[in-house]
């Protein structure tokens, strides 16, 4: 029976990339995304029976039309990854309420909702990738943004807990990686923080997807709890 994987945040990106890399191996895509680009990342794939769910995760009914459209695919729910994320920087004494809410409302609130509508269906052996990010440990300008993926850290240990033994819990941290709203960050900025990666290069969407693509296949079976962190040699330090 064909394995479904559904991936949040598909419409671009690492999220885009992942949907594609999990589709190579042979997954059946719920692409979910609140952008209409998620259309034409469903589109690509449509030879492997993609489909695409456009829907604000945030709200009952966005939950509920994934459910709807993973029920309509003849196959067993065995990946679920939640990579929908949004940013709004600025520092603390800065941020305006309607800003910190909206980033732990995405990032985490709709990963628990979703998780917590979707663990149900899930098959033994399926696994659960978060995409959480290098700036859980800390990012300057980016109080709420790190916040939220540092609740998706906790959430990933406490998961993995939870669901031993049937169902593993993994997250992904990423450092800089080279996606539609890095670039959008000034190239002076940018190229100072590309001069802090032992690599001395940003990541691709690409290369987080083969780390999503591992944690969500059977060669990672004794893997779980972890926090994988995909930053180019950055790790724990600055």
């Amino acid at each position: 029976m064909t394995r479904v994987a559904v991936v949040t945040g598909a419409a671009a990106g690492i999220g885009r990339a992942i949907a594609r890399r999990l589709a190579a191996a042979g997954d059946t895509i719920v692409a979910v995304d609140i952008a209409p680009g998620v259309h034409d990342t469903a589109d690509r794939l449509r030879e492997t029976g993609a489909v695409a769910v456009r829907a604000d995760l945030t709200e009952a009914v966005g939950l509920e039309a994934v459910r709807d459209a993973i029920r309509g695919i003849d196959g067993h729910l065995g990946v679920l990854v939640n990579c929908a994320g949004i940013t709004r920087d600025a520092r603390i004494v800065n941020m305006a309420a309607e800003d910190f809410e909206a980033v732990l409302a995405v990032n985490t609130g709709a990963a628990y909702q979703l998780t917590r509508l979707l663990v149900p269906d899930m098959v033994t052996g399926s696994a659960i990738v978060n995409i959480s990010s290098r700036a859980y440990l800390g990012n300057f300008g980016q109080f709420n943004y790190s916040m939220s993926k540092g609740a998706l850290v906790g959430m990933t240990r406490a998961l993995a807990l939870d669901l031993a033994p049937g169902i593993r819990v993994n997250a992904v941290a990423p450092g800089l990686i080279g996606t539609e709203m890095v670039m959008t960050i000034p190239e002076e900025i940018r190229d100072r923080m590309i001069a802090a990666i032992p690599a001395g290069r940003m990541g691709t969407p690409e290369e987080i997807a083969e780390v999503a693509a591992w944690l969500a296949s059977p060669a990672s079976s004794y893997v779980t709890g972890t926090v994988l962190i995909a930053g180019g040699g950055r790790s724990l330090t600055r």
